[in-house]
């Protein structure tokens, strides 16, 4: 029975110990050392101090803070800290690795997006009355997979018994839940084109690339214009995100603005429908011809699939029916920090195959090499000779285990929002300003808060520093677990305010 805090949450106090779940001998027993050898502060002040991360990096060393208007000089050493040397968090973005750091990342983007949507953090807030789409682009199919549906329906039916070319049947009376580890697989291994996927895979970002072109072309007919006097009547803006599928192909979900030609908040030209209009003749023309991985391949012609998603979320001032601009943040924020889903140690089969063929391409892609680059070239840091790094698959087998996919999770237009360094920036700058209040004994000044963080200021600190790595994750078994413990309590505390703060909304 746990008891709750001053502010109503349960789970604080003596009565409410974190849940470590079932630990390990080692983990237990170095738990236990810490209460004995009276360490335990220290831990707690160390996982505060880097928002519970789960692998977060030690430094040791010592740096010199000097403020080059008054010349007063700050030392800070490792041996000072709680536990004698510096954890700095791992800052990784995939949830599985660490769900303390990806959390800041997902908020991150939910801030990114955001900004983009309303405005503020120097975007004008006009912005929220220029038309907004939300896209979806999927991958095409490379052969029929077990997919996890809505409601009651079975997951492949049919009517009558269908058999592919190898003797299988093509029906799958299974419902499947989303966890099952079924739901991507192929019903006929060798009907899957799984090569032509990694080649498609590989060539996503460049796809997203030629997308872009081509609605920038779409835009310029609906205005009657030329593509290159497009920015004297329109700038178009986006922000994407990708998202691994259960099949292992990545979808882009993005957020497409059209603003006038002053930028973001200035009058847009044409309506979200005259902008649905471009985005799915941009996607239907759209192409991009992949080269052959050697002699024995063939040239593809790679396009993103039929499934292409396109729902109104803002027509001017007025708010879509369809999908509402909080819903969208959230969305692209969440998907952020998924990862490819792939376990080194026990990758699913059919994502394990897709590896196998990544590495299998790149082999092809370089054999014959004189100097044997096509031996190295699953290496984490192969060395290839010069005429091999020219090769378009050259690094496709060091992309393997993110199945061949080497874009970035999530980008933006430059005038869409603020950038991640800015949000980052202002993050490092508040806790300066924190720290002089406590140092000074003052109330921290909020009025014009967002203002200071935001601005383009010169740094007035010359930061003198001798660090040297000393290597990642926590020196006992059981602090990871107390980590992971702590940072799961933490979200439970967020959802809760999160719960509290839509109740008030709602009664009000």
């Amino acid at each position: 029975m746990t008891t709750a805090t001053r502010d109503g949450f349960p789970g604080f106090g003596p009565d409410a110990p974190l849940e470590l779940g079932d630990l390990v001998a080692s983990e237990a027993e170095s738990i236990v050392g810490r209460l004995a050898d009276g360490t335990m502060p220290a831990l707690a002040a160390t996982l505060a101090k880097v928002g519970n991360c789960a692998h977060p990096v030690r430094l040791v060393g010592s740096s010199e803070t000097v403020d080059t208007r008054t010349g007063e000089i700050t030392t800070f050493r490792s041996v000072d800290e709680p536990m004698g040397r510096l954890f700095k968090p791992c800052g990784n973005r995939r949830e599985e690795v660490c769900p303390s750091c990806s959390r800041i990342y997902a908020r991150d983007t939910f801030e990114l997006v955001s900004t983009g949507l309303h405005g503020g953090k120097g975007v004008p807030a006009t912005v929220q009355t220029n038309p907004l789409l939300f896209v979806t682009l999927t991958a095409p199919s490379f052969g029929a997979v077990h997919s996890a549906r809505d409601g009651k329906q079975p997951c492949h039916p049919r009517s009558r018994t269908g058999v592919c070319p190898h003797g299988r049947r093509l029906t799958c009376w299974a419902h499947h839940d989303i966890d099952d580890p079924d739901v991507g697989a192929p019903l006929c291994p060798d009907c899957y084109d799984v090569e032509s996927a990694v080649v498609w895979q590989w060539h996503a970002p460049e796809l997203w690339r030629r997308f872009t072109i081509a609605l920038r072309r779409q835009l310029a007919a609906e205005l009657g214009v030329t593509e290159r006097d497009l920015k004297h009547h329109a700038r178009l803006e986006y922000a994407k995100v990708a998202e691994f599928q259960a099949r292992g192909l990545v979808h882009f979900h993005g957020l497409v603005r059209i603003d006038g030609p002053d930028g973001p908040g200035s009058p847009a030209p044409i309506t979200a429908s005259a902008l649905e209009r471009g985005v799915r003749d941009a996607v239907t023309a759209v192409q991009y011809a992949a080269m052959p991985v050697d002699d024995g391949d063939v040239e593809r012609i790679l396009r993103f699939g039929s499934q292409t998603d396109v729902r109104v979320v803002r027509d001017g001032a007025a708010a879509g029916d369809q999908i509402t601009a909080e819903q969208v943040a959230a969305y692209l924020a969440k998907y952020s920090t998924k990862s490819a889903g792939v376990d080194p140690r026990r990758p699913a089969p059919h994502l394990e195959r897709i590896i196998d063929s990544c590495r299998a391409l790149a082999t092809r892609a370089l054999a014959g090499c004189p100097f044997g680059c096509d031996e190295r070239v699953n290496d984490r840091r192969a060395r290839l000779c010069g005429e091999c790094c020219q090769n378009t698959y050259a690094l496709l087998g060091r992309w393997a285990l993110m199945l061949g996919f080497r874009g970035h999770f999530s980008s933006k237009s430059r005038r869409y929002s603020v950038t991640l360094g800015a949000l980052r920036r202002a993050r490092r700058r508040f806790q300066r300003y924190a720290a002089d209040s406590r140092h000074r004994d003052e109330v921290l000044d909020v009025r014009e808060l967002e203002d200071r963080l935001m601005a383009d200021e010169e740094e007035t600190t010359l930061v003198i520093a001798n660090w040297a790595f000393e290597g990642s994750g926590w020196p006992r078994a059981g602090d990871k677990a107390l980590a992971d413990a702590a940072a799961s309590r933490a979200r439970e505390y967020e959802k809760w305010r999160a719960d509290r703060r839509h109740a008030r909304i709602h009664r009000a």
